[in-house]
């Protein structure tokens, strides 16, 4: 009995320590778990969800009729999360022919034991990236990244500007509107796994920004622009198209331009807006400036005559017509229907120094930039009485355009406020921007009354002759009364280091209708050997008779007949 007892009591102690060991088993299993539920937890927070920097999707720039001129193209970074892939070796070999990695490398890859690792050096199209998410492989990242695409080419590079590597938006629209069409960018913490991502915790995309330039006008002014450099054997040029009432620019070409698709591959001098960069002087389209100023100024009247001797001596230099020609007794109207040099140097020397320079820096605004919202923008350069290098005889030489330097832009500027009143409007091209629901239209004002109404009224009178039977004759319109001015001037040849005896910066700048102001153009053309009458005024015609026809304003003709008719003109002269 004692025996059987013995071993009863030997197997219930070796259940008791069976059971015992497994409920120990099972307490350890438990913790265990708990360490290990701990850990994930914790590797996800730091390994899943990691801050990251949010972009907004760039606002996007259209022409006055709503035409995208630059938008985004969704591309995509490709990357892994090691501890994610479970069957390393059947993703690296199915990956790495879509990425062109080496299997073995990629698969090495999978093997590391970092949290991230990017399998792109440069974002892939959607195409690709599409492929790669039809495999369905947890782990695999594919991260949007947006690129700036411009739709239209070259179509107004230099105006819209382009956006950088870095982010960062350069020259033109894209750089003065930058913080605009960036939008805010949002820091938050963000989980590569696709089924984890919020979707709706993107940040809201940068503002929209409607330009004043009309896609068509603008495609119009740049053949024709280009059409006229290779007839004239040119190496540069600009035409602008503004509406003087209201400063808006609706039309800007230039050359040299670029592509702001492929930006990288444009010369670095070219990476600019000659309409509004490049700094040139004038020649005598600026008299328009000059005389308009001495008749304002009330020291020379409309009646005003002067004797044209063939030679003006003045602070040691010989002042002459473009003919090299005297013409005895001559009238106000005549210096500007016939360009006289001598004309506008006696008109300036009569104003006075302090007169003249007064009315070019103060109310002109000739030392200064226009202010346009575009990046970029040159100051004008104008040397007074007091400077290095000013003379007397830089009184004589600034009337007609030379010795100092103005824009392209600049100088239209000047002429919209003779068919404007005298009043010059703030030069813009930003028409109105969109920000989510609310929209900002830009406000019209004027920031320049360099010359009373009754004088913008005159000069303008005679700008009408200039084109009837002066220098600008080549620049009529049938049809149409045009008001403008011829500028041919000198220009610093860099390879002389002096003035080019043979080539010439010519310019002619006029608006129409003459009679109610619309529309202001500005045609330049570099260094040619011919004079602004036989080469920029014949351009303006051949791209006026086309411009009227695209913006439908009728002729002088049509319009009497309404006006006869008691309607009225100024609502059917609107840019479309």
């Amino acid at each position: 009995m004692n025996e059987m007892l013995s071993r009863r009591l030997s197997m219930l102690t070796i259940v008791l320590v069976s059971v015992g060991a497994l409920l120990l088993a099972r307490v350890g299993s438990f913790q265990f778990q708990l360490d290990t539920a701990a850990y994930l937890q914790n590797y996800a927070s730091t390994t899943y969800r990691q801050p990251r920097e949010q972009v907004p999707d760039r606002g996007r720039i259209f022409d006055r009729n709503g035409e995208l001129l630059a938008g985004n193209e969704m591309y995509y970074r490709v990357g892994v999360s090691p501890a994610l892939v479970s069957d390393k070796r059947t993703v690296a070999h199915q990956l790495a022919p879509l990425l062109t990695i080496p299997e073995e490398t990629l698969f090495n890859y999978l093997q590391g034991e970092e949290k991230y690792i990017p399998l792109t050096e440069n974002p892939v199209s959607t195409e690709l990236a599409q492929q790669v998410a039809k495999l369905d492989y947890p782990g695999v990242v594919l991260d949007p990244v947006p690129r700036r695409i411009y739709p239209q080419g070259a179509l107004a590079g230099p105006v819209i500007g382009f956006l950088g590597g870095n982010g960062k938006g350069y020259v033109g629209v894209e750089g003065y509107h930058d913080t605009e069409l960036a939008g805010q960018t949002r820091f938050s913490d963000e989980s590569p796994i696709p089924f984890d991502v919020n979707p709706n915790n993107r940040p809201p995309p940068g503002d929209d920004i409607y330009l004043t330039l009309d896609r068509s006008m603008q495609y119009l002014a740049e053949t024709e622009l280009q059409q006229a450099l290779e007839k004239y054997k040119s190496d540069g040029g600009s035409i602008i198209v503004m509406d003087p009432r209201n400063g808006e620019i609706l039309a800007m070409a230039s050359y040299p331009g670029f592509d702001p698709n492929q930006y990288s591959k444009a010369q670095a001098d070219a990476m600019k807006n000659p309409a509004i960069s490049d700094l040139y002087e004038p020649g005598s389209v600026f008299k328009l400036v000059s005389m308009s100023s001495a008749l304002d100024s009330g020291k020379v009247s409309r009646l005003w005559t002067y004797n044209d001797t063939r030679i003006l001596s003045i602070g040691g230099r010989s002042i002459m017509n473009w003919d090299h020609a005297g013409h005895g007794s001559t009238s106000f109207d005549t210096v500007l229907i016939k360009s006289y040099n001598v004309g506008t140097s006696n008109a300036a020397i009569t104003m006075g120094q302090t007169v003249f320079y007064d009315y070019l820096a103060k109310r002109w605004g000739v030392n200064a930039r226009t202010g346009i919202d575009m990046e970029g923008e040159a100051t004008g350069i104008l040397r007074q009485p007091g400077d290095t290098y000013w003379d007397e005889s830089t009184l004589a030489t600034n009337s007609f355009g030379q010795g100092l330097q103005v824009t392209p832009l600049q100088m239209l500027c000047y002429v919209n406020a003779i068919a404007n009143d005298g009043q010059m409007m703030q030069p813009h091209i930003m028409l109105k921007r969109v920000h989510g629901e609310t929209v900002f239209p830009s406000h019209t004002y004027t920031v320049r009354t360099p010359i009373k109404p009754d004088t913008a009224h005159q000069i303008r009178d005679i700008m009408v002759q200039v084109v009837r039977i002066g220098e600008g004759q080549k620049a009529a319109v049938p049809g149409y009364a045009i008001a403008g001015k011829t500028g041919t001037a000198q220009y610093v040849n860099p390879q002389l280091q002096d003035y080019d005896p043979y080539n010439h910066e010519t310019t002619f700048v006029g608006f129409f209708p003459a009679d109610e102001p619309r529309v202001s153009v500005l045609i330049r053309i570099s260094h040619v050997p011919l004079y602004a009458s036989e080469s920029a005024a014949p351009v303006f015609s051949d791209f006026v008779q086309r411009l009227v026809v695209m913006m439908n304003i009728p002729t002088d003709k049509q319009r009497a007949q309404l006006q006869a008719q008691g309607g009225n003109t100024s609502q059917i002269l609107g840019t479309r």
